[in-house]
């Protein structure tokens, strides 16, 4: 496992522990703000469960209803990719029965074909449910990031590392909307052959909000003088890692919406 690039960290033992290698280090953040935004997004669609079912709200079941096909792909698909991120920390003993790694990776598979397979949520999502109703839904969704951006602009930090970066995502989510509206009637083919890129954008768009709301919570209870600082330090940390190192990821899900049908329907059936 070696030593630290930057210098021996563990003078007294053979080698420095793997923590203090970078890539090592961006595998552990991965999966902590990942799983981190993921919970919030689960809590938040929970709570528009309640607010439909217990409060009769028509805005909040058609938004729950919208992201339904997001929750459960997105967050299976990506919550899959963290397990075997985490088996490769291990190394060889991630794979192996040692630690447990290899049963958490199995157990996490199975999330992606369970209640509907995520190709299928995703025709689900791009071919039905973001035409609900004229697509009020998911424009309320846009309109929901907007409001929230324009309320706490004002907040230098919070613009910077959190504000700025979910404009953009957001910006290539609604892009890849209009893609759909003029390429899809023409040929269906190039909405959804782009379907599960969009998924993954729209999951990203929604952590990225989890994020910044939970980053304005995080500044909240510092600015008050919790009696937890390290706490919400560690959260804001966290999420701006999230934000600077996988919320991009839309423009390239963006680039790859936007390059159609065409290479994805090039072969014909006995060529595979």
């Amino acid at each position: 496992q070696g030593r630290a690039v930057t210098g021996t960290e563990n003078p007294n033992g053979p080698a420095d522990p793997i923590i203090v290698h970078p890539d090592i280090r961006r595998s552990l953040m991965d999966q902590k703000s990942f799983v981190e935004g993921a919970r919030a997004f689960l809590l938040w669609g929970a709570s528009l469960i309640d607010q439909t079912h217990r409060a009769g709200d028509k805005d909040a079941d058609g938004l729950i209803s919208l992201m339904t096909p997001v929750i459960k792909g997105f967050l299976s698909d990506k919550g899959y990719d963290m397990t075997v991120q985490a088996q490769q920390v291990y190394g060889g003993h991630g794979y192996i029965e040692e630690h447990g790694m290899s049963q958490f990776t199995r157990d996490a598979r199975i999330a992606m074909i369970y209640e509907g397979a995520n190709g299928v949520q995703a025709l689900d999502l791009v071919g039905r449910k973001l035409a609900v109703d004229g697509g009020k839904h998911v424009m309320a969704f846009f309109d929901m990031v907007k409001s929230f951006i324009k309320e706490n602009e004002g907040d230098d930090a919070l613009k910077a590392d959190f504000l700025d970066p979910l404009k953009a995502a957001s910006k290539d989510m609604q892009t890849a909307g209009m893609y759909f509206i003029q390429n899809g009637m023409k040929n269906p083919n190039n909405a959804l052959a782009g379907s599960t890129d969009f998924m993954h954008l729209f999951g990203h768009v929604c952590l990225g909000l989890m994020w910044a709301r939970m980053a304005k919570a995080a500044s909240a209870a510092l600015a008050d003088g919790t009696s937890d600082p390290e706490f919400y330090q560690t959260k804001l940390a966290t999420g701006r890692y999230y934000m600077a190192r996988q919320l991009p990821a839309t423009a390239l899900h963006l680039t790859r919406i936007q390059s159609g049908a065409d290479t994805v329907m090039a072969l014909t059936a006995d060529a595979f």
